[in-house]
């Protein structure tokens, strides 16, 4: 997951070691990804594909930056680039869309395929995107990378593969070894060369002191030679200094690539050296360090409590797999990775993961190992699960560092349970969806969490006391949870189906603790579903589950809940009570249910008009969120302050406040939070007094919702902003200016409602007079106020009908209806609803009625 900063500028990695070499290379790509949208470095596996595009992606965005305050030419054109972000594949088993959306902190809309919220999300962002190591799905990358160039006019996209993606516009570049020095070069012209550098660099990192001489620098070039000029050979050989000297070294990879010219040459001549280099740095380690390297490749990432419960054995003493981690560093065949939750972190470099894999296999350790990784990771997730949830210790710093690790180790989780799937352990999948609740909800990942929970339930339940039984009582939460996760995603058959199962295996299994879970969901969804009645009966039947179950976080859950409903029904008093309750249950609990409740009381103050107190509460909430970046409720709460402060007359907080929850949802994907904060946006500037801004605005929020189903798009907050609009500039002058904002995309209505600040109210030039502002006594309900300014004033503009439209407009005020107008004009009636809905749009109105005392008004286009 991304932090709120993150999600609007990138997630380039820390470069582990300095950079040697490739400074033509650069040059030449930076001058490319300047000619083309996209870029494919190919060449196989050690050659330094993914290291070059992240330098490259450094250079770029460092020099667009110089470009831009005049420092130097970013040798881009006009890209101008922003931000640059990794994807990394390796590890994935999704969709690559999903892979995208995950790094980039992109939830899915409603309804929606991912990869179109995707293209709607990157569309206006200068944006550099990697996707590295495209190999393992290439056909997937091929589709998704087409999408985005067609609909992304700022994207580059740089892939890493080895081989090509094939797309339209697609410029392949293949990787060439580091430049080598020529069979004739001595002394001083050796070390020049850019193997030669890497090699003395990487030597002096393994042994303080190294360095080329008169007597090594031949030896050096001569090695490098041998390995092709390929980085992680050169790397792996130079990690050997520590214990032989570079002749030693030399001659003992002669001997080897001696042995690869007798055998198979059926590989390519690359791909052989670095198979021969890799198998030499294998052959070179003790028994120890080869069984931990290949057993290490069934991690994703790992720190040294994981690597000593998943690899330790009768082989390798749990006590020594520290040392012999710290030798395989030294080699350079593994890799320090920084830190999570005060624990290093480890990983594998692709290509030698994939070698160690191979070994493993070859061992016959791969499924025993792969079920011991998963018995780790599903350890530690119950673990957690069972810590984070309650009352009392440990105290919220630490929860929030455990949470921190979690994201960190997602990787290892879709292992875990890929490793579930393939044996169809139903049992130990559905644990783990259990215990990984806590970080899907709180993360987003309602879709991810549902296609997991739904792969485990369809399962066969297996014999009682055999492979893959499913417990009730695992069955039972796991479907608690399933109606827990359906509720996220708006579907409320999946969730009632999942709640009754749960409840009836709960409680026929004597398991009070997923009951008030299935009561509470049930009443939410009863509560959307405008049943009042049926949603205060299953709350508090909920209320008195939890109590009963002694589940502390769903006391607390269960009162907010409570609260919600009681909002909703205008019982004010009752409401503040039950936000009252639940924060006292959650207070020593997990602040992520604090925050929530303290939104809703935020909430609630606004229903009751103080905004003080509102504010307060949105800011406490959103000193929480930030903690565990939450980006969706940090917008959430801006949105709520920047209201506040449409209503209160503090426009310039208002302003930045509903900024940052615009960009935030721009940049997650969230296409309805987009059109409410132009809505907002669009509030703000009527209360400024610039009305034609305000009804531009509205006009791209109507298009926006309807774009997205959400009916005509015509809200009580946009009719509100439309009449001080047709009262200030004249209905037929508003007609138009709102048409236009329909015609804005929604990247470019962003741009508008964050171009430039409102006026103060009566400010010169604000278009209407100061008798003319609006009333903003709710933010729920913008009033309008101030004379009415004809079309044929200072704001006349063109009539935005068509003159077949205006001949519906004169008999819609005779009061025909749509047939009627079809059989007087001799069109279908299909057709005549279409134009009456067009001309509803243009006008910005929502009933008849309004389109009959406009007629009356205007004449007809000439």
């Amino acid at each position: 997951m991304q932090s709120a900063t993150a999600l609007l500028s990138g997630n380039l990695p820390a470069e582990p070691n300095s950079f040697i070499g490739r400074e033509r290379d650069l040059a030449e790509l930076a001058r490319l990804l300047g000619e083309v949208r996209a870029l494919t470095l190919s060449g196989p596996g050690g050659i330094g594909k993914t290291r070059l595009a992240v330098r490259l992606a450094r250079d770029v965005i460092a020099g667009a930056d110089a470009d831009e305050a005049g420092l130097g030419d970013a040798g881009l054109g006009d890209a101008g680039l922003e931000e640059a972000w990794l994807v990394e594949l390796a590890d994935w088993h999704g969709s690559v869309a999903q892979a995208v959306a995950v790094t980039m902190g992109i939830r899915e809309e409603q309804g929606i395929p991912l990869a179109q919220t995707l293209a709607e999300a990157l569309r206006s962002r200068r944006m550099l995107l990697i996707l590295d190591t495209c190999e393992h799905q290439v056909g997937d990358c091929a589709t998704l990378v087409q999408l985005l160039l067609a609909r992304c006019p700022w994207l580059r996209i740089i892939a890493t593969s080895r081989e090509p993606l094939r797309v339209r516009g697609e410029t392949v570049w293949r990787v060439p070894p580091l430049d080598l020095p020529p069979d004739g070069a001595r002394g001083a012209e050796l070390a020049a060369h850019e193997a030669v550098r890497l090699f003395a660099a990487r030597a002096a990192g393994a042994r303080p002191g190294f360095r080329l001489t008169s007597e090594n620098t031949a030896s050096v070039a001569r090695l490098c030679r041998t390995l092709d000029g390929i980085p992680l050979g050169i790397e792996l050989s130079a990690a050997r200094v520590r214990a032989l000297s570079v002749e030693q070294i030399a001659d003992r990879l002669r001997d080897r690539f001696q042995l690869l010219n007798s055998g198979d040459r059926t590989a390519p001549l690359r791909q052989q050296t670095l198979r021969a280099t890799v198998d030499w740095s294998y052959e070179l380690l003790d028994e120890a360090e080869q069984t931990l390297l290949r057993r290490l490749a069934v991690f994703s990432g790992w720190n040294l409590d994981m690597a000593e419960q998943v690899c330790s054995d009768s082989a390798i003493p749990a006590d020594a797999v520290l040392g012999l981690l710290i030798s395989l560093i030294d080699k350079s065949l593994v890799v320090l990775d920084g830190e999570a939750a005060g624990d290093a972190r480890y990983r594998l470099l692709d290509t030698i993961r994939e070698y160690a894999a191979e070994r493993l296999a070859a061992a016959g350790e791969q499924d025993a190992l792969s079920l011991r990784h998963r018995d780790c990771v599903l350890a530690l997730v119950e673990e957690t699960a069972g810590g984070m949830f309650n009352r009392g210790e440990p105290p919220w710093p630490v929860r929030r560092e455990v949470f921190r690790r979690g994201i960190a180790e997602y990787g290892n989780f879709r292992l875990a349970l890929e490793t579930c799937l393939a044996h169809e352990h139903a049992d130990e999948g559905l644990r783990l969806c259990i215990g990984l609740r806590n970080m899907w909800v709180p993360h987003g990942d309602a879709r991810e969490a549902a296609t997991w929970l739904d792969r485990f339930l369809v399962l066969p339940s297996g014999e009682p006391g055999g492979v893959g039984e499913v417990s009730p009582q695992v069955r039972g939460r796991a479907l608690a949870v399933r109606a827990e996760i359906a509720f996220d995603l708006q579907d409320y058959d999946t969730l009632l189906r999942c709640a009754q199962e749960s409840l009836e295996l709960s409680r026929s299994s004597g398991d009070d603790f997923p009951v008030p879970t299935a009561l509470r969901v049930i009443s939410q969804a009863a509560a959307r579903a405008g049943r009042p009645g049926d949603a205060v009966a299953y709350i508090e039947e909920a209320i008195a589950a939890a109590e009963t179950a002694g589940n502390d976080w769903e006391a607390g859950l269960t009162q907010a809940a409570k609260a919600a409903i009681a909002v909703r029904q205008g019982k004010l008093k009752s409401a503040q009570r039950a936000y009252e309750a639940a924060l006292d249950v959650l207070s020593d609990n997990n602040r992520w249910g604090v925050a929530q409740v303290e939104y809703g009381m935020g909430t609630l103050a606004r229903a009751r008009g103080d905004a003080e107190v509102a504010v307060r509460h949105y800011q406490d909430a959103m000193a929480i969120f930030r903690e565990i970046d939450a980006w969706p409720e940090i917008a959430r709460c801006q949105a709520g302050i920047g209201w506040i402060a449409v209503t209160s007359g503090d426009y310039g907080l208002a302003a930045g406040s509903l900024a940052e929850a615009l960009r935030l949802n721009q940049a997650g994907g969230q296409r309805l939070g987009v059109a409410r904060g132009l809505e907002a946006f669009a509030a703000l500037a009527a209360a400024s007094q610039q009305p034609e801004r305000a009804v531009r605005l509205a006009g791209a929020a109507c298009q926006l919702r309807e774009a997205l189903g959400h009916g005509t798009g015509i809200g009580p907050r946009i009719e509100e902003v439309l009449d001080y609009a047709r009262a200030g500039l004249g209905a037929s002058a508003a007609a138009a200016l709102f048409a236009e904002g329909r015609e804005m995309t929604a990247e470019d209505a962003v741009g508008f409602a964050l171009g430039s600040d409102p006026s103060p109210p009566g400010a010169a030039g604000s278009g209407a007079s100061a008798e003319a502002e609006p009333a903003w006594t709710d933010p729920a309900r913008l009033g309008p106020a101030g004379p009415r300014q004809e079309a044929g004033g200072a704001h006349r503009v063109p009539n935005p009908l068509t003159p077949r439209e205006h001949e519906i407009v004169l008999l819609i005020a005779q009061g025909l209806s749509n047939r009627e107008i079809a059989d007087e004009l001799v069109i279908s009636p299909a057709t005549a609803a279409r134009h009456v809905a067009n001309i509803l749009a243009k006008l910005g109105f929502t009933s008849r009625t309004q389109v009959a005392s406009w007629a009356t008004r205007h004449e007809p286009p000439a």
